[in-house]
């Protein structure tokens, strides 16, 4: 059986997922581009310079880009988001707060201070979005300061103005800040669809399965660029 998340009489249509098919709408959905920044996809960006495996980026980068071309022809919002900080981090918080201590970003700086003021701040290039993948008119570009989209921006309220009732995630990190922000999701009612082809993980794969396994059992469905685009593809503009 299909899940259903539109409330009014719409064109849809019903993608396969896990643990089963979400019937979406596609005007009423919102494509969430998670991260897709120099500083986590691009050699020299602060997750390469902490030691994290980026192998799996470009390939990502690729089917996100397959992604953004299906979504528009449907009439799917595009949501790009962009994690950092002002020059100064103060918006990083000081160390009375836990992203002090347990951002990397701010442990490698503090580790190598010649990096001060490079990682992920805002108008920098590790701040930047990829350059294969830049918003287009209509798009809309939320910066946040956290692993949560949710989190002290107006994202909520963007998409309720829109009548946005369906979040598909694509980006970087699945066990982060894709998975962070899904959840918020979740518990704010909306109906959350990873694409797990189109994400990339930081750490070794069991976290990916881990971050999979919480989408697909508690907090929303999980798919494939593949079957995504299948489905919207029925729909034109």
């Amino acid at each position: 059986m299909s899940v259903a998340t539109s409330l009014h009489d719409a064109p849809s249509v019903s993608i396969p997922a896990r643990p089963e098919p979400l019937r979406i709408v596609p005007r009423e959905t919102a494509l969430i581009v998670v991260d897709m920044q120099n500083a986590y996809a691009t050699a020299g960006g602060y997750l390469d310079i902490a030691g994290f495996d980026i192998s799996g980026a470009p390939p990502v980068i690729e089917k996100i880009n397959v992604l953004l071309d299906a979504s528009r022809k449907a009439g799917v919002q595009i949501v790009f988001f962009q994690n950092g900080w002002d020059g100064a981090y103060v918006e990083a918080g000081g160390p009375g707060s836990p992203n002090y201590h347990k951002s990397n970003a701010m442990k490698t700086m503090r580790a190598k201070p010649e990096l001060e003021g490079t990682l992920l701040a805002k108008g920098g290039w590790d701040y930047a979005l990829v350059d294969g993948l830049q918003p287009q008119p209509g798009d809309i570009v939320v910066a946040k300061t956290r692993y949560s989209g949710f989190f002290n921006t107006g994202f909520d309220t963007m998409l309720r103005a829109r009548g946005i009732r369906t979040l598909v995630f694509c980006g970087i990190a699945t066990n982060v800040c894709v998975e962070s922000t899904l959840r918020d999701g979740f518990h704010l009612e909306y109906f959350c669809l990873m694409l797990d082809d189109a994400t990339h993980h930081a750490g070794p794969d069991f976290v990916r399965q881990a971050a999979v396994f919480n989408v697909e059992k508690f907090f929303g469905w999980v798919s494939t660029v593949a079957d995504y685009c299948g489905a919207v593809g029925q729909v034109g503009p």
